[in-house]
């Protein structure tokens, strides 16, 4: 089977080699890997610039399965130069190749060899307007391609050479875009709040575009309050470096968007990172004098405080449901 895969793809017919495509598709790992060190992907990427659509359908399934777990063919594949006919055929705006290609951004982006040479192919831009919706005009891009494209991007941001070329994309504000137009407890949103997270951890530049962006920190404080525990644990971070950033400018403006209720409940419920940072969140918001200062009080001490530093701004925002959670807290942490 291999030498039939092997001989139809570098001098077979037009269907000879979408059926050998199809076959090296159904080969275990080892065969497909002797495959490609007989060098079958150079064909492969031919058959991607053809005009015809089963022949990239296949060259493309094919590729995917080369790739797929192996990190050499991964390298293999971008150094023969797939990155810039990927690229070209995304200009066909076919959905179904569409989600085909974008797969194929995710597993040659997962390789760290690769990162620097997606990103300096101009594949990041293409990338994030895929993701915000601008890349068709039909709008008919699949939530699976939403998906792998922010699944992408987060690989490709843990590369920190890579993350200033990511905000000059646009890419926060497109995250933010997705937060305020899906359900905060959806997948797509998930995914969003971790990528985003990961990039104003990173950049300044990010921190500054994220915290200016109109709706931007009610976004997150109704994400406390409908996002699944992830989603929520990614929020409270976000505002938490928000507020770091500059208490005085944002502290009032965390409050006033009402964010006491949710931090509270998340104070209790969250997951454990997500109870640590809204504590740190709370402090900050309720502390004048000491919010520099890590909290090393106990859970008792650290509500007794919350309660005896309510400030007349704070008052403003705090209603029956937040003193009610408050009260459920106290008696949670007596128990």
């Amino acid at each position: 089977m291999e030498e039939f895969v092997a001989q139809n793809l570098c001098n077979g017919s037009r269907e000879a080699r979408i059926q050998a495509a199809t076959q090296l598709g159904k080969l275990n790992a080892k065969q497909r890997h002797k495959l490609a060190e007989r060098g079958v992907a150079v064909p492969l990427i031919s058959m991607l610039q053809s005009q015809d659509y089963e022949a990239i359908e296949a060259a493309l399934f094919s590729l995917l399965s080369l790739a797929f777990g192996n990190e050499r063919n991964k390298i293999r594949i971008v150094k023969l130069g797939v990155i810039p006919v990927l690229l070209e055929l995304l200009q066909s705006q076919n959905e179904s190749l569409m989600e085909l290609i974008i797969a194929a951004f995710l597993v040659i982006s997962s390789c760290g060899a690769n990162k620097l040479a997606i990103a300096a192919s101009g594949a990041i831009p293409v990338l994030v307007k895929i993701l915000g919706g601008e890349y068709d005009d039909t709008n008919s891009i699949s939530m699976q391609a939403k998906l792998d494209a922010v699944a992408t991007l987060h690989n490709l941001s843990s590369c920190s050479q890579i993350i200033p070329s990511m905000v000059s994309s646009g890419i926060v504000f497109t995250l933010l875009h997705l937060l305020h137009s899906y359900e905060k407890s959806s997948e797509l949103v998930d995914r969003a709040m971790v990528l985003l997270e990961d990039i104003i951890a990173s950049s300044e530049n990010a921190l500054v575009q994220t915290s200016g962006a109109g709706g931007a920190i009610r976004a997150f404080v109704e994400t406390i309050e409908e996002g699944s525990p992830p989603c929520k644990e990614h929020a409270v971070e976000i505002l938490l470096l928000i507020c770091q950033s500059c208490r005085d400018k944002y502290r009032g403006l965390i409050l006033r968007e009402g964010a006491m209720p949710g931090l509270l409940q998340l104070s209790v419920d969250g997951t454990f990172r997500a109870k640590e940072k809204a504590k740190q969140l709370l402090l900050l918001l309720r502390d004048r004098t000491s919010h520099r200062a890590r909290s090393k009080q106990s859970k008792h001490e650290l509500v007794e405080q919350i309660m005896q530093e309510i400030d007349a701004e704070g008052e403003k925002v705090m209603g029956t449901k937040t003193l009610r959670l408050v009260e459920d807290m106290i008696a949670k942490l007596s128990t």
